[in-house]
Formats: C-alpha cells, sequence, structure tokens
C-alpha cells in the first residue's frame, strides 16, 4: 500500500531512537527519547492552504529535523509512519 499525501503534508519515516548515550549508558525502551530526524518517503503537491500558496520545499529522500510532537502515526504495511505539515519540519540534513 502507498501513501499519496494532499496539499502540504509529508510522510516521514523515523529513524531509530539511539539505544547508548554518547557517555556509553545504555537506555531501556521507556527511557529513550523521541526521536525528531526522519526520511522523507512521500511529499504532497503543495497548492494553496489557508489563503496561501504553498511551495514544497522537500522532496521524497530527504533527512529532516522536525517539530518533537507533530504529526500523527499511522501503521502501513507493518510499518509505522508519521504524516506533518511542511511547516512542522524545522531543517533538512545535508
Amino acid at each position: 500500500m502507498t501513501l499519496k499525501p494532499l496539499f502540504d503534508k509529508v510522510v516521514i519515516k523515523l529513524d531509530e531512537a539511539k539505544d547508548v548515550t554518547p557517555s556509553g549508558i545504555i537506555l531501556t525502551g521507556s527511557a529513550k527519547e523521541k526521536p525528531t530526524m526522519a526520511t522523507v518517503i512521500a511529499v504532497g503537491p503543495g497548492g494553496t492552504v489557508d489563503g496561501k500558496e504553498i511551495k514544497m520545499e522537500v522532496k521524497v529522500g530527504d533527512k529532516i529535523l522536525y517539530s518533537k510532537y507533530a504529526g500523527t502515526e499511522f501503521k502501513l504495511d507493518d510499518e509505522t509512519v508519521t504524516i506533518i505539515r511542511q511547516s512542522d519540519i524545522l531543517a533538512i540534513v545535508e
């Protein structure tokens, strides 16, 4: 199954949370922070949203940083993906 996002929506797949801190401490499942870096897997066409013209700045395959509590998670073919608005993306990681 594939997702085709509408308007200014972006479908992302979250990067895995780290199991070990930089100082070497092993984290349990509940201690891991929700990752804020992800890979774009689908992009909406943009268009007019709330009376403003939206041009999509990201493309499939981009690594991004996004707002910590943004988006809605969905299960898609045994994978968890998140749909966010382009305005929730903070930066493209190069």
